[in-house]
């Protein structure tokens, strides 16, 4: 298989650049803001957490983070506690595609909203298992190397809806992530000039950044599936093919996790 044509930039041909003075300085100012209440804040939450694991006696080695944690001991609360925070990255995910249609991109040059099942969900599928498997082998790595905190996908409570919830969970996280780190957030840079690969590797240093709390293998293993999936963006200008895989590859985690954490040492 030939790689040199995906390794190659496409910038679309309807993506013009903004020229304009004023229209520049409010593309910057919007991409600052959303960035700042989204993943921004994140990142920024992810740097101080791993600098406490570093300073703690125990080191990162020691520390342990869970994705899916019980909000309540009360069951019915913790269940809408959890279903907001799942609304809630629905609605960044909805924010962005809003601020891609307000700046006069068509949502079809995203491939959004029309869903070409064969290509998308074929593509999506190699590309979480591209990601995924590979992916779980750097976190054995860096745990092992001491390099990454112990990350457990779930740690909710047995109930009747935490399998559905944690799917639910699974496919929000992919939706906020790739709509705005990646659909959002190049196709901004685009206006503003910014070259493909200096767009791409601003997009999956991001996505590191706000993965950091996870230890540096989750901040690399991250970048490195920033590079990929937004490389593919780039290439094909679908976004469902990486909204598809990112959701298989968290539902696999978060599910996997709590039907086998008991059977399997390594994942404890």
């Amino acid at each position: 298989m030939n790689l040199r044509p995906w390794l190659q930039p496409t910038r679309p041909a309807q993506i013009e650049v903004v020229t304009d003075r004023v229209g520049r300085r409010a593309i910057g100012v919007e991409i600052a803001i959303v960035l700042t209440l989204t993943f921004g804040l994140s990142a920024a939450s992810s740097l101080l957490s791993i600098i406490e694991d570093l300073l703690s006696a125990e080191g990162l080695a020691g520390a342990s983070v869970a994705l899916n944690s019980s909000s309540s001991d009360l069951g019915l609360i913790d269940f809408f506690q959890q279903l907001l925070s799942a609304t809630k990255l629905f609605a960044v995910a909805a924010l962005a595609i809003y601020l891609i249609w307000r700046a006069g991109v068509p949502l079809a040059r995203i491939g959004f909203p029309k869903l070409r099942a064969k290509f998308d969900i074929g593509l999506g599928v190699g590309l979480a298992a591209l990601i995924g498997i590979p992916g779980l082998g750097l976190y054995l790595v860096a745990r092992a190397l001491d390099l990454n905190v112990q990350v457990l996908p779930s740690n909710l409570d047995e109930t009747f809806w935490r399998l559905p919830m944690l799917v639910f969970s699974a496919i929000a996280n992919s939706a906020a992530e790739e709509f705005l780190v990646v659909a959002y957030l190049i196709t901004r840079l685009r206006q503003l000039g910014w070259s493909e690969n200096r767009s791409l590797l601003f997009s999956a240093v991001l996505r590191g950044s706000y993965h950091l709390y996870q230890g540096f293998g989750g901040g690399l293993g991250n970048i490195i599936m920033g590079l990929v999936y937004g490389r593919v963006f780039q290439r094909t200008g679908r976004i469902w093919p990486l909204v598809i895989g990112h959701a298989l590859i968290d539902t696999v985690a978060f599910v996997g996790f709590a039907l086998l954490r008991d059977h399997l040492s390594w994942l404890r």
